[in-house]
């Protein structure tokens, strides 16, 4: 490795240790090394073949705004709803700020986790019409902890929360932090109190019962019913490194769980035993070269789960192969054009996050620059690619002294199949049309509440609030973007089109008729 890389590790260690005040994993120095090197790893791609497919709301500052009509008076998007608090971003609360947010399958319930091991539970209002959700419950999932075998901080953080599929009247979701996944019941229980016994009667005072016969049996009556949250499985110590995705199998029986080189499979019975089904550290970590980013399971085959990498590459596995899926099924890759390349290429080529559709046919990636939809039975090249931050090509020298070039943007499906969203800065984010390619660009403005969109049906780009033509979208190639502001996680209503935004510490819905 040449000079100038040898001082941007050194950098970025410095700036590693800097915000976190000790030590993290190896990951930290093991990901910098891997994202300067210079060297080309080649991956062996295995023969292919075809696949057919059938915010803090709870804290007393917590407010929640409604707009009951839809200001571009087109019938599109509109904001819904807000939770969390108003204060400046520069006033935040570290643990405040929300980490991940996830429907469950019937888009009934929401959940939110923070940097404060915290996890809110939101319920859909049905006394309400339109999309309206009020808060059911919150628990304290994980707390901080230290290694004291290695001399490194747990941190409390939440960074995934999957729901299972309901099968009773209560709900379970794992949750994990960087070490430890849980897995939680959350159920309705009923609050009983003694309402009557030998000494009272409910009412008032009685005197001691001098013979046997008066003796009675203290009663219970129902005084109130509260939300529980238990956890019923802790899965743990089964990685070296730090957790940053979960999956829940199609079966409901299982799970994966990876970090930055090895994925995990577990039952959900059973906590004290897991598989390693991919391994990709090497022998010597000097050769360390890529990274798992992001995987999940197939929403219909079970034996399918994919995963990416920081090497710009999506390996699609099949468990039915061989109990280490170290032989990948198929590899999604785009060849990189080498008039492009720059010292930042390995970067922000990086994928930051995947997601099947919901029919299991597509692919959608998240890099730093762009989004790629990818046929699953087409391997060599994306459908579509969005560019989504093209006009910070610019800016990549002051986005990696800052450290904004490593935010892991994530991306998500329309209920449908046939929409898209991510986020960017600013606290803008965008939802494209995956067949026009046409773009929506809003904004979670906590200060104005009100929606600021573009492109709408019938309208000037831009044109309300007096903004110029393409307002939103050019104010997105400003200088004045504040990219301590960002949206980072977002999930979408799996049956309608309600979208739910994390932006810092506050909780924002939008629905569209």
């Amino acid at each position: 490795m040449d000079e100038t890389g040898t001082r941007s590790q050194k950098a970025m260690r410095n700036r590693n240790k800097q915000k976190t005040g000790t030590h993290r994993s190896d990951y930290s120095i093991l990901h910098s090394r891997l994202l300067l090197t210079s060297v080309h790893y080649h991956l062996h791609i295995a023969p292919s073949y075809s696949i057919s497919t059938p915010v803090n709301p709870y804290s007393p500052k917590a407010y929640q705004e409604q707009m009951t009509e839809d200001p571009s008076g087109s019938g599109g998007w509109r904001f819904a709803q807000c939770f969390g608090d108003k204060g400046e971003v520069e006033d935040i609360t570290e643990a405040d700020i929300i980490s991940t947010v996830e429907f469950d399958s019937t888009g009934n319930y929401l959940a939110t986790g923070d940097k404060g091991g915290r996890v809110v539970l939101f319920e859909r209002n049905e006394t309400k019409k339109g999309c309206e959700y009020k808060f059911y419950t919150e628990f304290q999932s994980h707390e901080p902890e230290f290694d004291y075998l290695k001399s490194l901080e747990i941190e409390e953080k939440i960074n995934k929360i999957k729901w299972c599929k309901r099968q009773n009247t209560a709900h379970f979701l794992l949750s994990t932090n960087d070490k430890t996944i849980k897995l939680w019941k959350v159920f309705e229980k009923s609050l009983k109190v003694v309402s009557e016994s030998n000494h009272h009667d409910g009412q008032r005072q009685l005197p001691a019962p001098t013979m046997r016969g008066h003796l009675r049996l203290p009663r219970m009556s129902l005084q109130d019913n509260i939300i529980a949250a238990v956890p019923r499985k802790v899965y743990s110590n089964a990685h070296a490194y730090h957790i940053h995705s979960i999956s829940v199998n199609s079966d409901q029986e299982t799970y994966i769980s990876a970090d930055d080189l090895r994925i995990n499979l577990w039952n959900l019975n059973i906590s004290d035993q897991s598989f390693n089904i991919v391994d990709i550290k090497p022998i010597n970590m000097e050769e360390l070269t890529e990274v798992i980013t992001a995987t999940e399971f197939h929403p219909i085959h079970c034996n399918l789960f994919m995963y990416s990498s920081s090497k710009s590459n999506i390996k699609l596995a099949d468990m039915r192969d061989s109990a280490l899926c170290d032989r990948h099924a198929k590899c999604f890759e785009e060849e990189e054009d080498p008039t492009t390349r720059s010292f930042f290429s390995e970067i922000i080529s990086s994928i930051s996050d995947v997601k099947f559709s919901h029919d299991g046919r597509y692919i959608l990636s998240r890099d730093y620059l762009s989004l790629k939809i990818w046929d699953i039975n087409m391997e060599s090249r994306p459908l579509k690619t969005i560019p989504i931050h093209d006009h910070l090509r610019g800016k990549l020298c002051d986005l990696y002294e800052n450290d904004c070039i490593f935010d892991k943007f994530e991306c998500v499906w329309g209920g449908d199949d046939k929409h898209v969203l991510t986020g960017s800065y600013h606290n803008y984010f965008r939802i494209y049309d995956t067949d026009t390619l046409d773009d929506v660009v809003l904004q979670a403005d906590k200060s104005a509440f009100k929606i600021k969109k573009i492109g709408a049906p019938g309208q000037k780009p831009g044109a309300k609030n007096g903004a110029r033509p393409n307002g939103l979208r050019d104010m997105m190639s400003l200088d004045t973007l504040d990219f301590n502001k960002k949206i980072l996680h977002a999930s979408w209503h799996p049956r309608e089109n309600t979208i739910a935004i994390a932006a810092t510490n506050n909780l924002f819905l939008y629905s569209s008729a």
